[in-house]
């Protein structure tokens, strides 16, 4: 069994026991999260949603919070002597899926 569900922006295929990165949700870690925006749920038959599938969540634990690996970010222009160098690290949320209510 396992569903599509939208959160941050993305989408995401999880199944019971996936331990997924999502944007941050700003939840302390060992509490419970629900995703209600759940696209397609599969359990032997197909539903598809409209476009979110009627009643279906998806039930998951916070494991962490946190920082990702530092993106460098390097402008420059040639001749000019212009160059900018900028860095960017992404805050996200750990979660373990817990159920999948269809």
């Amino acid at each position: 069994m396992y569903a599509i569900i939208a959160t941050g922006g993305k989408q995401y295929t999880v199944s019971e026991g996936d331990v997924i990165k999502v944007e941050k949700l700003g939840v302390n870690a060992g509490e419970t999260v629900t995703f209600d925006q759940v696209l397609f749920v599969n359990n032997g038959e197909a539903k598809v949603g409209d476009p979110t599938v009627a009643g279906a969540t998806v039930t998951a634990s916070v494991v962490e919070e946190g920082k990702d690996k530092k993106v460098i970010v390097y402008r420059y222009k040639r001749k000019t002597g212009y160059h900018k160098k900028n860095g960017h690290r992404q805050l996200y949320t750990k979660v373990k899926i817990e159920k999948i209510n269809a």
